[in-house]
């Protein structure tokens, strides 16, 4: 017993001692800091480019577009459809493969000065349709059965979703967008591809591409990414495509709203009624009833959430001329569907980054 002892002691007393220096001992109270997530308000935000979030002339005007209206919130690329990093960053692979492209170079600076002014700050991170990444590294991007890479539609390569490197790049990612102050990380691009000759796809660890297996890929890469980043006080959101709430096959994309609404703080799907077809809900352009589709739509995810417990719904509205004009009214109805919907805030999204005060409340 003796020399059990012996053996024992030595080896918990530094475990043992470590825990007591964790506390304040004249306070008992522990010295280390609590970190928690800060529940966002209800966010009404627009999409920035990093080309306008790095235009200080354009982005002041829109940082007024925000003071003067209801809007309280911005998402900004930091990494985007092209695979190009916006920012100065620490992670070795971004670094090595020269990732960056630095169009914010204030971009630390800036988020501090938005969080003075009460502006809510959302990082938007472009996760597998990522053609830089692939071009690099071939090893980890889609490959076409004909050889070389896989290219969609637009020409764009892609990194396998299967391959679990690219899941820990863009959660580093991720991690430095905490780090520079970011409230929030939105992922976007979480899914296969959905245009191009996707029969010509490999994968390296997919031998059979069926919709089952390519959304148990998905939502094994949600709950890593939640896994990932338990411990930083970061909210995290999911863009997927609005016919997620109304189909749970996957869409051959891999994307299902039960999968993903434990794993994040925020859905939000993408809602445009632009992008439903023709005769959807029974209307000829679903474009011109932006009120009867958003509102149809998001009361479907309501006994998901419950399930699930943990995702509100925050979708992105349309705010860009296509299938029909997009009127300030029809900002508004987008809104008050939203709203009568239950959903918690909403995101604007223009490509181009043009936006006025048609369709918001003014303060």
């Amino acid at each position: 017993m003796r020399n059990m002892l012996a053996i024992i002691i030595p080896t918990i007393a530094p475990l043992v001692l470590s825990f007591f220096l964790s506390f304040n001992l004249s306070l008992g109270e522990p010295t280390y800091e609590v970190l928690t997530k800060t529940q966002p308000p209800a966010v009404k935000g627009i999409y920035l480019t990093a080309y306008t979030a790095g235009d200080k002339v354009r982005r002041q005007q829109l940082v007024e577009l925000i003071n003067q209206t209801e809007l309280n919130a911005v998402v900004i690329d930091i990494k985007d459809y092209s695979g190009r990093i916006f920012f100065d960053t620490n992670i070795v692979l971004a670094n090595q493969i020269g990732a960056e492209d630095v169009r914010i170079p204030d971009l630390k600076n800036w988020l501090a000065e938005l969080k003075k002014q009460g502006i809510y700050t959302i990082a938007r991170i472009t996760v597998f349709q990522d053609p830089y990444l692939a071009q690099q590294l071939p090893e980890i991007a889609l490959k076409a059965k004909s050889g070389g890479l896989w290219h969609d539609w637009k020409g764009l390569a892609w990194v396998d979703p299967t391959q679990k490197l690219v899941w820990d790049y863009n959660i580093d990612l991720a991690k430095e967008a905490v780090k520079l102050g970011f409230a929030e990380v939105n992922f976007d691009y979480i899914r296969f591809p959905s245009d191009g000759d996707i029969k010509q796809i490999v994968y390296a660890n997919l031998d059979n591409a069926t919709f089952e297996a390519k959304s148990k890929v998905m939502a094994d890469f949600y709950q890593y990414l939640d896994e990932s980043l338990i411990f930083y006080p970061v909210i995290t959101s999911a863009d997927l495509f609005g016919m997620v709430l109304w189909r749970s096959d996957g869409l051959n994309i891999g994307q299902r709203f039960e999968d993903a609404a434990p794993h994040f703080d925020y859905i939000a799907p993408m809602v445009y009624p632009s992008h439903y077809p023709s005769g959807f809900q029974g209307f000829a352009n679903p474009a011109e009833h932006p009120y009867e589709v958003i509102y149809r739509s998001l009361i479907r995810g309501e006994k998901t959430l419950k399930q699930a417990n943990r995702a509100k719904l925050r979708p992105w509205l349309q705010a860009f001329d296509l299938g029909a004009v997009y009127t300030p009214e029809m900002i508004r109805l987008q809104k008050q569907a939203t709203d009568d919907a239950k959903g918690e805030g909403w995101m604007l999204w223009n490509a181009s980054n043009r936006y006025t005060a048609g369709g918001l409340e003014l303060n």
